[in-house]
């Protein structure tokens, strides 16, 4: 019995560490939501972690999914009316033949998508929408433009509390009020949406030296986009009103998104179950399953080690804490995903009660680290199902070179924006 005690908490690490690859690597195609919910079930069957605790891991998320159900109605309702293809039509109207100026319109778009539906609503319908655009202006090479929609969505993802659900994990049951985070993390998400601007263009400047046809054909924005936008608006603003009040978020989210929905759906006579078909509802079980396998870890007691040897760093320097685990963080997330990461080490900083620079840099870590490579963020994961969709190729090589360059920067830059709060 004491031997099989000892291996547990073996045996269960090395049950999230197989199904944190799943999700990475999705063996068989299989989706990854299928490799999250196999672990925790394995973990329930073989007693390692008790049905109860089990549940208490799910509910603990029931936030997350909220606001993941409210923010993916809304981009499902955008993307349907159109909403996303006139922004990318227009930015390229707007660029009048250059490729640059066409780069840096994209850019700002995805910026703004990032800011106000989150950074996986970027990945998932604005790259598309760039697709299209960039065929019809008959671009020369697409990439470039296509790499903004995956490098933005992770670059500004933590301008608002809305727009990361990484965010939501990090913070819990305590984010802070709308009028703290803003001047906290201005400055760095400036330097962050700045630097990955900056490097991004430049590793991209051979790309960009061709024209492209300055006639390109806006569509025409229906009564539903313009219903959909006023929504997306309208969210943004209950959001901010509960974030100022210090409020959870998941409710207002799903209750805006449901009440646009209802909107533009009675305008639009019906299509409901085709909004419905369109959502990637297995993003919720994926989320589920790893809040049980985060569970499952805080049990064997690497959560209370690693939140000691944070409390102990943070004791000593506060500075030199929030660089460590900001950097390890980064990189972190490309090895096992930030959705998982960010599980954890919102658990730990919670628990080591550390300054506030320190949990921004974590945060930041989270958000900002998973620029490195193609399995550092679901928004990047879905980035790269939507361009192979598109018909683009993308190895993890021509990536991680890319970010190699582009990432480190702007972490740095970001990092030290944190302690210029306060």
């Amino acid at each position: 019995m004491t031997g099989a005690l000892a291996a547990s908490p073996w045996t269960t690490w090395g049950i999230a560490a197989a199904a944190a690859a799943g999700v990475i690597f999705r063996p068989f195609s299989w989706p990854e939501f299928i490799w999250a919910l196999a672990g925790a079930l394995l973990l329930v069957a073989l007693g390692l972690l008790p049905a109860a605790d089990a549940l208490a891991g799910v509910l603990k998320g029931t936030d997350v999914y909220l606001f993941l159900m409210g923010m993916m109605l809304l981009a499902e309702l955008a993307r349907q009316e159109g909403l996303f293809d006139w922004l990318a039509a227009r930015a390229a109207r707007l660029a009048k033949g250059s490729a640059s100026r066409l780069f840096t319109l994209i850019y700002a778009v995805g910026t703004v998508v990032t800011i106000f539906l989150s950074n996986d609503a970027t990945a998932v319908v604005l790259t598309p929408a760039v697709a299209a655009v960039v065929k019809a202006a008959d671009a020369k090479d697409p990439l470039p433009y296509l790499f903004i929609c995956a490098f933005i969505a992770n670059a500004a993802s933590f301008v608002l509390p809305i727009s990361n659900p990484a965010n939501l994990v990090i913070y819990g049951n305590h984010m802070p009020p709308l009028l703290q985070w803003l001047p906290r993390y201005a400055l760095p998400s400036a330097l962050s949406v700045l630097a990955t601007w900056a490097v991004l263009r430049w590793t991209q400047r051979g790309r960009l030296r061709h024209k492209f046809s300055a006639y390109i054909d806006v569509p025409e924005l229906s009564a539903g986009g313009t219903l959909a936008a006023l929504g997306i608006a309208g969210t943004a603003v209950v959001l901010l009103a509960s974030s100022a009040f210090d409020l959870q978020l998941g409710l207002p989210t799903f209750l805006a998104g449901c009440a646009t929905a209802i909107i533009v759906l009675m305008r639009a006579g019906g299509g409901t179950m085709a909004v419905a078909r369109h959502i990637s509802w297995g993003v919720l079980p994926l989320v589920a399953g790893l809040f049980v396998l985060v569970e499952a870890l805080e049990k064997t007691g690497v959560t209370d080690r690693l939140a000691g040897l944070l409390h102990d760093l943070a004791q000593t320097s506060a500075g030199l804490a929030a660089g460590t685990s900001g950097a390890l963080l980064a990189v972190a997330c490309n090895l096992v995903n930030n959705l998982p990461a960010g599980l954890v080490a919102g658990r730990v900083v919670e628990i080591a009660r550390v300054p506030d620079h320190v949990r921004g840099a974590v945060l930041i870590g989270v958000d900002l680290g998973p620029n490195l490579s193609v399995t550092g963020s679901l928004a990047t994961i879905l980035w790269l199902t939507a361009l192979r969709r598109e018909g683009h190729g993308m190895s993890a090589w021509t990536f991680l070179k890319i970010g190699l360059l582009v990432m480190p920067p702007a972490l740095v830059l970001a990092i030290a924006g944190v302690f210029a709060f306060g």
